[in-house]
């Protein structure tokens, strides 16, 4: 745990401000009482807050929105399953490396113990976050309702509304959702378009989500998060294909 102040507050900048960064105060703060640490310490000093106030976001940042809501998305069945931590543990532990992950899965079982402001903590993340993280951020809350091979309608409730929060669209959130949950229309949803689009509306959806879901877009938070995006691209190429195959165009 002696890195753990260093992390949070070299990388939290635009978190002390906010309500994610109460959030965390409070965690450490749980952390401290059951002896887990004597050395936790946190600097967000004015110089550094101000440094951080373009909200430019970066991948400790992202770290710590995705640990908050991986512990709303955990709950909402009113479960915590072992599959779930250990995904995150391996997502964790590709992108920051294993110091770094036991720290966070610290923070994460400290989350899990308090009811968290998703209206308050969403918001924030929308202001210091650009769209297509938060559109990633939505994608890795997915994979995590999914880890335990089932999902419940309460976490479905739950995405969906912290997509509204987060400013995501409807349609985005369609999209995103048919990439895991597969129905008779889920290329078309994936490319936000209806069935009865025509073939030059269905070329044109393709280029938009190209381009919106395009792994270069995410290529400043690591080769984690890159290769996630390259993952949920070649979903789009798949509903693509699929809907050319079915149609017979080129």
């Amino acid at each position: 745990m002696a890195h753990f102040g260093k992390i949070l507050g070299g990388g939290l900048g635009w978190a002390f401000g906010g309500p994610l960064g109460a959030l965390i105060g409070v965690a450490i703060g749980g952390i401290l009482d059951v002896g887990q640490s004597k050395q936790v310490q946190i600097n967000s000093g004015s110089r550094q807050h101000h440094a951080r106030a373009q909200h430019h976001t970066q991948a400790a940042d992202f770290g710590a929105a995705l640990i908050a809501l991986s512990a709303v998305v955990m709950k909402a069945d009113g479960k915590v399953l072992k599959s779930e931590i250990q995904f995150v543990r391996q997502f964790f532990s590709a992108q920051f490396g294993t110091p770094r992950t036991n720290e966070y899965i610290r923070l994460l079982q400290e989350f899990l113990k308090q009811d968290i402001p998703v209206r308050d903590i969403c918001f924030q993340i929308r202001t210091n976050m650009e769209h297509p993280l938060r559109l990633e951020l939505l994608r890795y809350l997915f994979e995590i309702s999914k880890a335990d091979g089932h999902v419940d309608k309460s976490e479905i409730h739950v995405l969906q509304q912290i997509a509204g929060y987060l400013g995501i669209s409807e349609k985005d959130f369609l999209s995103l959702k048919n990439m895991y949950y597969k129905d008779v229309d889920s290329a078309y949803k994936i490319l936000e378009i209806n069935t009865n689009a025509t073939d030059e509306e269905v070329k044109k959806a393709y280029r938009k989500m190209a381009v919106k879901f395009h792994p270069d877009k995410l290529s400043s938070l690591g080769p984690e998060f890159e290769k996630n995006a390259k993952e949920k691209f070649q979903k789009v190429q798949e509903a693509y294909d699929k809907i050319k195959k079915e149609r017979g165009f080129k």
